[in-house]
């Protein structure tokens, strides 16, 4: 298990264990994190897991493909750390990763 801390827009933190293997999405969901929705299942259409990756963490997960950079144009609350947390597979290197959240999940 991976250690994650997911963190609401009001600084409500969330610390939960997520198998390696799963998404940044799934970890949220099946451990209840408000604010990650997951709609579409993970298949990058619908930017209801938008999440933000702090700095110290951007060179440790894999770039964002086009297809997240496209459905990231939909979101509200855009930043250069935007991502999608369906299309970030936990790793065991991840371990103490902290994950931000928007607001809201809603499209602009």
């Amino acid at each position: 298990m991976v250690a994650v801390t997911y963190i609401e827009h009001n600084g409500t933190e969330h610390k939960v264990d997520v198998d390696a293997h799963m998404n940044l999405m799934e970890g949220a969901t099946l451990n209840m994190v408000p604010g990650v929705i997951g709609m579409c299942g993970g298949i990058c259409s619908c930017s209801t897991c938008h999440c933000y990756i702090p700095p110290e963490w951007q060179g440790r997960i894999p770039e964002a493909a086009a297809g997240e950079l496209g459905t990231l144009e939909s979101v509200t609350h855009r930043k250069a750390n935007s991502r999608l947390g369906c299309q970030i597979t936990v790793t065991e290197e991840m371990q103490g990763l902290v994950v931000h959240l928007p607001a809201d999940q809603g499209g602009s």
